[in-house]
This record gives C-alpha cells, sequence and structure tokens, in this order.
C-alpha cells in the first residue's frame, strides 16, 4: 500500500468512527463500508489509490489480523461460563461445522468441473467459518436469549482456528496436484503441512502459558505499569504468531492454541482476562478495516470479472443450503423449535477468515487460471454475505424476539420446556454478555 492509501484508510476509519451508531442503526456495518470503499477508490480499473493484493505487505497484514483475531477470540472464552451451556456451540462445532466443509466441498466438485479434489475442499473449508462482527447486532441484543447468542459468538470465535489445518492440508495438496512448488521451494504434498501445525501447536501453547504465567507473577508483585496487561497480551498474540513462522510453522494455528492456554493459565483473580485482550481485539478490529479495503480494491473486482450464473449459484447456496442444513443436523434432539433452528442457520456470514484463506491461495498457488476462479467463488460468497447478513442481522433479530414474545402471549406465558429447553427462562434472557 501507499502513503497515498494508508492516509485514506486512516481517514476512512476516523469518518466510520464518528457515524459508527448512525449506520448500525441503518444495518450498514463497517465491513460493508470499507469494501465498498476499496471497491471504489482501489479498483484496478479506475481507482486513484494502489492496492496490489500479491504484494507481501499485504499477505503479511491479512495474516496477522487473523492471527489476532483468532488469540482474542480463543482468550474471551470462559471456560467456566461455557460449561454451564455447552451442548448448543459444541454441535455446531462438532457437527455443524464438519458437515458444512464436505458439503460445501462436494458442491464446488460438482458445480466447478475444472477444481481439483483438493481445489473444492479449500472451498467448503474456506467458507465454512463464520463472522460475528457481520451479525454484531444479533449478538449484542440483549433481548434475543443469552444462551443462543452465546452459542453464535462460540462458534465465530472458535471455528475459524478448528478450521485452519483442513485449509492449510488443502492448499498443499493442491499445489502438488497443480505442480506448483511451495514457499521453500519444494512440492509440498501434505506432509509439511502437518509438521507446521505441530510447529504452530507447540509454539502457540508455550507463548500462550508462558505469557500469562508471567503476567500473573509481574501483576502479583507490583511490577507492572497501568496498561502493561494489555501490552503484554498483544505481545503475547504477537509472538506466537511471530514465532511459529520463523520456525516454519503455521501462525494461525499458533495464535489460536496461544488464546486458549493464555485464558487456561491466568489467574483471573489477579487479571481480568477479558480487560487484558481488549487491545489485541482491538488492533485486530482496525487492521480488519484494511483487509476489508484491501478486499474490495482486489478481490471483488475478481469475482465480477469471473461472474457467471453457476458462480451466483454456488454463493447463494453456500449462504443457505451449506450453512443451514448442517445446522439443522447438528441440532437435532437439542429441543429447539424450527424458528430458533432457522434462525442460527441463517446468522453464519462469511468474514476475515474467508479472506484471508483467499489471500492464501494467491501468495501459495499463484496466478493461475483455475485458482483465479477458486479466489472469485471465495471472494463473492463473502461480499454477498457481507451486503446480506449485515443488512438483516437487526431487522430479523428484533422479528425472532417479536415471534417469540407474541408465541408466549398465545400460550398464555413461557412455552414448553419441550421446545425451548430453558431459552426463554430468567437465566437465559440476562443481560450479560454471551
Amino acid at each position: 500500500m501507499t502513503e497515498g492509501t494508508f492516509a485514506a484508510l486512516a481517514l476512512l476509519v476516523l469518518g466510520w468512527a464518528v457515524v459508527s451508531d448512525l449506520l448500525a442503526r441503518l444495518n450498514i456495518t463497517g465491513p460493508l463500508v470499507f469494501a465498498v470503499a476499496g471497491y471504489a477508490l482501489g479498483n484496478p480499473d479506475w481507482g486513484p489509490l494502489s492496492v496490489d493484493v500479491e504484494a507481501p505487505s499485504v499477505h503479511l497484514l491479512a495474516e496477522l489480523t487473523l492471527a489476532l483475531l483468532l488469540f482474542a477470540d480463543a482468550a474471551r472464552v470462559n471456560v467456566s461460563r461455557l460449561k454451564e451451556d455447552i451442548r448448543l456451540p459444541g454441535r455446531l462445532l462438532a457437527l455443524g461445522l464438519p458437515l458444512s466443509v464436505i458439503l460445501g466441498a462436494l458442491l464446488a466438485a460438482w458445480f466447478f468441473d475444472d477444481f481439483t479434489w483438493a481445489l473444492a475442499g479449500f472451498v467448503g473449508a474456506t467458507l465454512a467459518p463464520t463472522d460475528a462482527a457481520l451479525s454484531a447486532q444479533v449478538i449484542n441484543d440483549r433481548l434475543i436469549p443469552v444462551r443462543l447468542r452465546r452459542a453464535l459468538n462460540v462458534e465465530s470465535g472458535l471455528n475459524d482456528g478448528i478450521v485452519t489445518p483442513v485449509v492449510t492440508f488443502t492448499l498443499a495438496i493442491a499445489a502438488g496436484q497443480l505442480g506448483i512448488e511451495s514457499h521453500d521451494g519444494a512440492a509440498d504434498h501434505g506432509g509439511g503441512a502437518l509438521l507446521e501445525l505441530a510447529v504452530g501447536l507447540i509454539a502457540g501453547l508455550a507463548v500462550g502459558t508462558v505469557g500469562a504465567w508471567l503476567l500473573t507473577v509481574g501483576s502479583r508483585r507490583h511490577w507492572m505499569t497501568t496498561g502493561a496487561r494489555r501490552l503484554g497480551t498483544l505481545a503475547a498474540a504477537l509472538s506466537s504468531f511471530a514465532l511459529a513462522v520463523t520456525f516454519d510453522g503455521n501462525g494461525f494455528i499458533a495464535a489460536f492454541v496461544a488464546g486458549i492456554a493464555f485464558r487456561a493459565t491466568l489467574d483471573e483473580q489477579t487479571i481480568d482476562a477479558d480487560t487484558a485482550v481488549e487491545l489485541p481485539e482491538l488492533l485486530g478490529e482496525v487492521l480488519a478495516f484494511a483487509v476489508w479495503f484491501a478486499f474490495g480494491a482486489a478481490l471483488v473486482p475478481i469475482a465480477l470479472h469471473n461472474f457467471d450464473l453457476t458462480l451466483l449459484a454456488y454463493a447463494v447456496l453456500s449462504l443457505t443450503v451449506v450453512r443451514i442444513v448442517p445446522v439443522a443436523l447438528s441440532l437435532l434432539g437439542a429441543g429447539l423449535d424450527r424458528r430458533t433452528v432457522g434462525f442460527v442457520g441463517w446468522f453464519g456470514p462469511r468474514g476475515l477468515a474467508s479472506v484471508v484463506f483467499a489471500l492464501l491461495a494467491v501468495e501459495q498457488l499463484g496466478e493461475v487460471p483455475v485458482v483465479e476462479r477458486v479466489v472469485a467463488v471465495v471472494a463473492l460468497t463473502v461480499f454477498l454475505s457481507v451486503v446480506l447478513h449485515g443488512v438483516t442481522a437487526g431487522p430479523l433479530g428484533r422479528r425472532y424476539v417479536h415471534l417469540e414474545q407474541a408465541d408466549e402471549d398465545q400460550r398464555g406465558g413461557p412455552r414448553s420446556r419441550r421446545t425451548t429447553r430453558g431459552l426463554r427462562s430468567p437465566d437465559a434472557l440476562r443481560s450479560d454478555q454471551p
């Protein structure tokens, strides 16, 4: 990115911050604003700003952004609170996520004859993770039962980390199938990907555990200045990613595992974990705006250049059937009514993780026509999700609450245990964060 692009981005962030609540009331999300701005200002055909999607700095920016958010999402999971109701997010992650990957891969192989099985698997895995930022109005709406909000929040926080090994492995296999040399100069047929995952796991576990222990000791002994806990947490997030990459490991896995280990090791009677993780989360959100700008400038034009009805059909099915059917199957027997299952199924927006994985495909597989087609599939699906999920989050959330309350009024009180399993109980309606 040039100095002019950086200046424009900084001004856009300032402008968005000033009117962010107004835009939220109009159901206009930050990702949509920056993606459209990137398309208008950084489009290679007419835009005055320059964004080179193949530049190492752009890839590093995207990778650091995802690493910070993976760490923050993992570190924000309160295991003790989650144990109170693990069934919903557990079902979505253990059953719904793998089913979404498989169904998405099978549809990609069926729709696109030129995709190898590894590329189809990459598409399925890339478009399986959800992004809570695109449906923040739902997750932050305290009228919606906290059990549902917590399930959506935990799912979106953990699924991109869980699916990362699949993305890495399918990219390595695809490189071998296409005869493309990997970054270390040798064709990698998957063994190297497994080694990267192992290195990332070890690096993340070490940095997260040691980092949390050091911050706890420093805080107990009053060695730390005001704000140092947040800085230390940010350093743990960045160093987990950097250490893994230095030893040819997977930085995303490292950041994700580091976040889990950090929260598990931290003494929360000494340090408030949610406060400590604010800085990496905030920095990740700011950097995410730059990634969305680059997405609009570089990837949306690729999607439009390759646009056809097949591409559109797959994108629509990915946002509906590929998401809703696995969610419905994973929630069988959970005691939820069809409206609630449909509500959870629809709010599975594709976001930042999918964008970063698409950039990884560009970086590792290069400018091959079939790879451009893969990137176009991912970019169009994500762009449709940014628009549709962002616009519908507020209205559909309010409609869901209204219909649930109307059902209660008709029944003369809280709905039966058989249909809601506590979704409308007083504990489920608490105003605490999910």
